[in-house]
């Protein structure tokens, strides 16, 4: 493949990104179920007053509103012009202030070595080049900075939603998004940059949900990745059927609530790592 056929299916899958994540109500899953890894991902990093911040693939911007709020100076980068805007609504609203700036993870718009701290929140997870969107976090980290990330496991709940999608829709193109949450692959991404890199398994406990029934309904409503899916199956409405059975079937099996509510558990990784003087 010439560069230019290379740019223009990189252009074309940039597009499909910002269309899918645009779709539905990302805002509202981050704030009602992701909202703590804001200050999971702060307090791990030591982050507060002083501190330079870039939140990557920020999302609506959970992170970068509790390192705001923390005391940091912060800026916001993602590929989603609409969850830009939200997340900039998000930060006026609560008196913050938050740089937000529209980038590609693989290609960050800034100088090397300039924030003491890099973050993302289940985001930059999903860039397809994962070396080079590795790469990137390490280049604008300051020597003796801190790298931190909240990502997915392989075996997580999240892992496994996705395998429901990819039975019946492709996936877009790349290694798996949840390889950042296993430890192996993250330290082989990560560990020539990084003098150490601490890594511990966490749950993500969601129970805002009366059943497995209302928690379809839900990302139904709200997550791009299945709304996409269900809108790639619109012409075949046997196969969009299939599809919210599975979905259906998945949460019922996953369900570990009982007469109170539904309840689950979204396995994630932090790891967090100094960046090398040398």
């Amino acid at each position: 493949m010439s560069s230019t056929d290379a740019a223009r299916a990189r252009g074309t899958e940039q597009s499909k990104a910002r269309e899918v994540w645009a779709l539905g109500d990302y805002d509202r899953i981050a704030r009602h179920l992701l909202e703590p890894f804001g200050p999971t991902l702060v307090h791990a990093c030591r982050i507060g007053p002083g501190v330079h911040v870039l939140d990557v693939a920020a999302g609506t911007g959970n992170v970068a509103l509790a390192a705001a709020r923390a005391g940091a100076s912060v800026v916001a980068s993602d590929l989603t012009p609409a969850l830009i805007e939200t997340g900039r609504r998000r930060a006026a609203e609560r008196g913050l202030s938050v740089e937000w700036v529209e980038a590609d993870a693989e290609a960050l718009p800034f100088a090397d070595a300039v924030f003491d701290a890099v973050t993302s929140s289940v985001g930059v997870m999903f860039a397809p080049d994962q070396v080079t969107a590795a790469e990137e976090l390490l280049r604008v980290c300051r020597p003796g900075g801190v790298i931190g990330l909240i990502n997915w496991t392989p075996e997580s709940w999240s892992a496994r939603l996705f395998g429901v999608l990819a039975a019946h829709v492709p996936p877009p193109p790349g290694p798996p998004p949840v390889l950042w949450g296993d430890e192996d692959h993250i330290r082989g991404l990560l560990s020539d940059g990084l003098d150490t890199l601490d890594t511990l398994r966490h749950d993500l406990v969601v129970d805002h949900f009366a059943t497995p029934a209302d928690l379809c309904r839900y990302y139904t409503e709200h997550f791009g990745p299945v709304i996409a899916a269900r809108s790639a199956l619109a012409g075949d409405p046997a196969r969009v059927d299939a599809l919210d059975r599975d979905l259906l079937a998945f949460a019922e099996e996953t369900d570990e609530g009982g007469p109170d509510g539904a309840l689950y558990r979204l396995e994630y990784l932090l790891a967090v790592g100094r960046r090398s003087f040398a």
